[in-house]
């Protein structure tokens, strides 16, 4: 993302996340808080957007049956992707998909270099838990909305 890109006239409907482009990704670049990759037509029109951030998870809040396949530390090294949204004229056209599908790789990628077990996603509501359900994201416990994707499950489906 550069200061070329519109991001004063990105609108994804939810408020939070326009004034989060609008006003922070920046930021968050400059201070390595987290990265944000973008999708855009003409170089400058912004379509969606996506950031990935380093993170952990505690073990106890995995359940059981996917705990037995982690590491047995007290935290879990994952990758966040804590924001990703599509400018409203965009819904409904696979944009959130093809912007998820390049998370996971680009995640998969950081998976190579260092070690992390998988993506961790927190759903902004009931919609977006289950678009992430569509692609095998599992619910954490205790919190039905914090979701996660383990590596092996990224490398065994292809991503097209």
């Amino acid at each position: 993302m550069t200061d070329h890109h519109q991001r004063g006239e990105f609108r994804c409907g939810v408020e939070a996340l326009d004034r989060y482009l609008q006003n922070f990704a920046g930021q968050d670049s400059r201070k390595n808080a987290s990265r944000t990759y973008i999708a855009t037509v003409n170089g400058r029109d912004i379509l969606g957007f996506y950031t990935l951030s380093a993170f952990s998870i505690e073990l106890v809040d995995f359940p059981s049956t996917m705990s037995k396949q982690l590491p047995r530390y007290d935290n879990v090294p994952a990758v966040l992707l804590g924001r990703l949204a599509v400018r409203q004229e965009c819904a409904g056209t696979g944009m959130g998909r093809t912007l998820l599908v390049h998370a996971l790789r680009t995640s998969l990628g950081v998976a190579g270099m260092i070690g992390v077990a998988g993506v961790v996603v927190d759903a902004k509501d009931e919609m977006a838990r289950q678009f992430y359900e569509k692609f095998n994201f599992l619910s954490l416990q205790g919190a039905p909305n914090s979701l996660f994707l383990p590596m092996r499950s990224i490398r065994a489906f292809e991503i097209d």
